[in-house]
This record gives C-alpha cells, structure tokens and sequence, in this order.
C-alpha cells in the first residue's frame, strides 16, 4: 500500500468531526455544496405549492418542476417528460410499477438479488396468486441472463430486476433481460437506486419499460424523492387517488401523466435538490465520477484482501461492470461488533447486517452470522479514507486472532 494518499478531485463541505464517510450506498453524503444552496435558496424564495394557483411565485415553483421532469427525462434517455413521475424514492416506485402491472395470476420472474424494495411486493403478491420465479447469483455475484431468459413462460408478465447490487456491487446485464423481454412483449421493470448517478442508465440502451430510483444515492440528492419514468405504450394501473390540483371537479383519478402516478403536494425542496443534483452529476461526467470511485474501490479490495481473517464476498477485480460497493467480514467478528469497532475506534462510517437484502445473504451464508460489513465509496471519499479504512480493519483482524489463539 502507497503512503501518499491524493485528495478526492470533487470538493464537498467536511462532516462533522472528522468522520470518514464510506457508506455511500445507504446515502450519498456529503452533498455538493450547490445542492444545499440551491435548496435553501428555491424554498425561501419558492416554497409555495406548485400547480395550484396562477401568482408568480406558484409558477416559478411549478416551472422548476416541470424542468426537474425535463431533465430526468434526457438523464435516462426518455421522450416524454411527463412520463417521468415523482415519488418518495425507489421504493415508493417500485410499489407503484408492481402493484400497478402485476396481478394475481400472473406470472413474474425476479433475482435473488433484489431489495427489499422488491422482494416485499413480490412476496404480498405470490400471497395473492402471483407465481414468483427467482433465479439465483453465481460465484462472482452476477445472474446470467440467459438463466432469467430460461424462466419467461407465454404467461409471464414482467421482469423485475435490480441493476446494481447494494451488497456485492455487480451490475448486471440488463440490456440482454430488456431485449428478450421487449421480443416477448414482457414488461420489464428495472430498479437503478444503486447504478442512476454512477453509470449509465438509458431506456433504449436497457430496454427498460420503467426505471424506478431514488434521489439520495449516486444523484446526490436529498432524501425523501425519486420516482420512476415510464416508458411510452406501458400502462400502470392506479393504486391510489388524490389531490393533483389540476380538474378538482373531477371525481376519479386522472389518467393523464404525469399526474397518473403523483399524489397530492410535491416534495418541491426534494425535487429542487435532485434537480441541483443531477446537474452537479452531469457537469462533472459519470465516466469521471464512476473512474474516481472504482479506484478507490480497487485500493481498498486490495488492502483487504491481504489481510490475515478477512473474507471478501464477490469482490473479485474481474473487469465486468460493477459499483463501488465492497461487503466483508471478520473471522469469528459478527458484523456488527466490526461496525462499532470502525465507529468508536477508528471514526469510520459503514453500514452493517443484512443491508434489506436477505437472499443475498442466505446465498452467502452470510445470513448465520448477522450480515456483514459494507464499505461504500463516494464522490468525496479518498486514498486517505481508504487507507484509514484498511488499517482498521487490520487492527481489528489482528486483535481478532490473537483472541483466538
């Protein structure tokens, strides 16, 4: 390991006492500065409810929406921006697009590496008559698409799947899912809370028909907003009602998007700090970003690996797409006692357990021992927080096994 650790090249305000930040794939954090910026600055100038009354601060804050439509729509690669619907996150979404598509009788197939965001809907729905394949990961953490392909039946239909693992950090091939998906006329549903913001993420280019994210992670934006776009010719269903404040007279919800799929007062300093975001994602360049971030990650898979008791899962550097995501544990450690070790100790933040993702963790083996312990890179991280990482670490494994000796 090199002693001479380089700034990150993205500058962000330092978090409180020193703490080095690497759970990133829970939330990006630190924000860009312009985020908090133009949050403050929109909602004290703004902050009125957009759509709902003609003054001009009540269209200053609907134009901002509208622009925020329009530029999620060009980030994935759409074509009409009202087909872009804002929501609470990926989750929020994802309830939408399933209960919205999928019924009792329908066929679906889906991963085991899916979120909680997903699994849970799909387990009410198999409760209720949907039949649920699941196809499993191989040893390098990535699904096969042509083991998804094998499960679509004539009665299938949709796909859902999740892009960018939250645990082992592989990105999957989606793009030969879409296309058998698209010849079938299956519907397939693509959940991007880990990739959107980190690599690209382009309907055609995915043969998605609906991607479903989250504001808070790779967008950098605040919590509490995303959404999904929906794709031309795709129908999802209500499953809920309310206010839009466009045609109060009328009793039933509206059809028209993007109002089909949003519910009553906008999240408007949400959106005004995705919208701040995204364009701080886009101005820097994801290649620029991803590039930065996978090489911290290299540095610190690396670092890990030579240590004495640590296990890494599916953390193989072995060229195909994946996210700056590293998940490990220490032999004989549960996860969480590693955790509070790096917190205490060494003033390092990462997540510990099963990270929303049981059946990763029951693939792993993981699941028997609590989880594990997830490293997430961001923007903002560097080779100092990395090697401070690897050190801790090291220390801790070194105590480890001289308990254990």
């Amino acid at each position: 390991m090199t002693t001479t650790a380089a700034p990150s090249p993205f500058q962000a305000e330092t978090p409180a006492n020193g703490l080095m930040y690497l759970d990133n794939g829970a939330t990006s954090f630190p924000k860009p500065p312009e985020v908090y910026a133009f949050m403050d600055s929109f909602y004290r100038s703004y902050g009125v409810n957009p759509g709902r009354s003609g003054f001009d601060l009540c269209i200053e804050a609907g134009s901002m929406l509208d622009n925020t439509r329009k530029l999620m729509t060009e980030f994935f690669g759409g074509t009409d921006p009202n087909r872009l619907v804002f929501g609470y996150n990926s989750t929020d979404a994802l309830n939408l697009a399933i209960f919205g598509t999928i019924g009792e009788g329908d066929h679906v197939v889906s991963t085991h590496i899916e979120h909680n965001a997903t699994l849970r809907p799909l387990w009410h729905l198999s409760e209720r008559g949907t039949q649920v394949d699941w196809v499993d990961f191989d040893a390098r953490g990535y699904v096969d698409p042509a083991e998804i392909i094998g499960r679509l039946r004539k009665d299938t239909r949709a796909v859902v799947m999740n892009h960018g693992s939250n645990v082992l950090g592989t990105v999957q091939d989606a793009a030969a899912v879409g296309r058998a998906c698209r010849e079938r006329g299956i519907l397939f549903i693509l959940d991007v809370s880990q990739t959107a913001g980190m690599v690209p993420v382009k309907m055609d280019e995915l043969n998605a028909d609906i991607v479903c994210f989250t504001g808070h992670k790779s967008l950098m934006g605040p919590m509490g907003i995303g959404g999904m776009y929906v794709r031309e010719g795709v129908e999802v269903r209500h499953t809920r009602a309310g206010g839009t404040g466009v045609r109060s007279a009328q009793r039933h919800h509206l059809d028209e998007y993007p109002w089909r799929m949003e519910y009553g007062t906008p999240n408007l300093p949400g959106v005004a700090g995705l919208n701040a975001g995204v364009k701080w994602v886009m101005s820097h360049g994801l290649d620029a970003i991803h590039g930065h971030e996978m090489a911290l990650w290299r540095r610190l898979r690396n670092g890990l690996a030579a240590i004495e008791g640590v296990t890494l899962y599916c953390q193989e550097d072995c060229g195909l797409p994946r996210i700056s995501v590293l998940t490990f544990n220490v032999d004989g450690l549960e996860a969480a006692d590693t955790g509070t070790m790096l917190d205490v100790d060494y003033n390092i933040a990462c997540r510990t357990g099963l990270h929303c993702t049981p059946m990763v963790h029951e693939h792993l083996g993981t699941d028997k021992l609590h989880g594990a312990v997830r490293f997430g890179i961001g923007p903002f991280n560097t080779e100092e927080h990395i090697d401070r990482a690897i050190l801790g670490v090291s220390e801790i494994a070194a105590m480890q096994r001289k308990r254990q000796r």
